[in-house]
């Protein structure tokens, strides 16, 4: 059975599409082709009556982007004329520990697995599919509708985005989640 056709009833966690991701705050991202294929993730949901949530960050630090006063926490437009079935904010990186409660309302709605794609690769979006797969959750991890930005390490090099997203990629598949690409969903 391929990925397209065991997902009817799968969520989609959109992580964190927020404006303020667009901001020079954070530098260049990778992966330009991330928000197109959420996009396509997020109308092949909706046109199928399949659960789409929602997760939207609430930053804490007044200068963040994502700070609830900044015109960048709101989530990008092309989420406008979503109806999620759960919209769960949070102030930490996985939105398994955001309100309402995730993995609570998956049990309830009895949700056979989740599909995860957002922002960022590496934060929020990695750790969300490790928490889904501690819970028991079955994570499809959608890698080419993620996206990151280059970081610092603690040695002070400069680790590059991409090679932190193949870095999730490798950390997450076959252990908290399988790893796909968009087209593998949407096919």
């Amino acid at each position: 059975m391929t990925h397209a056709t065991r997902l009817d009833g799968y969520a989609l966690v959109v992580v964190d599409v927020q404006q303020g991701f667009d901001e020079d705050w954070w530098g260049p991202a990778n992966n330009p082709d991330c928000d197109a294929n959420i996009s396509a993730l997020v109308a092949h949901w909706t046109e199928r009556g399949r659960p789409i949530v929602l997760v939207r960050h609430d930053s804490q630090h007044p200068d963040s982007p994502l700070h609830p006063a900044a015109p960048g926490h709101a989530l990008k437009a092309y989420l406008d004329d979503v109806e999620p079935a759960l919209l769960v904010t949070k102030t930490v990186n996985s939105s398994f520990h955001g309100t309402p409660d995730l993995h609570a309302w998956l049990v309830r709605e009895g949700v056979p697995g989740i599909v995860i794609c957002g922002i960022t690769t590496n934060h929020c979006c990695e750790t969300t599919a490790r928490v889904g797969g501690n819970l028991g959750h079955d994570v499809l991890f959608v890698l080419d509708a993620t996206h990151t930005f280059d970081r610092a390490a603690p040695d002070g090099s400069v680790v590059s985005a991409d090679e932190l997203a193949r870095v999730t990629a490798t950390n997450l598949h076959g252990e908290f989640a399988t790893v796909v690409r968009a087209a593998d969903l949407l096919g």
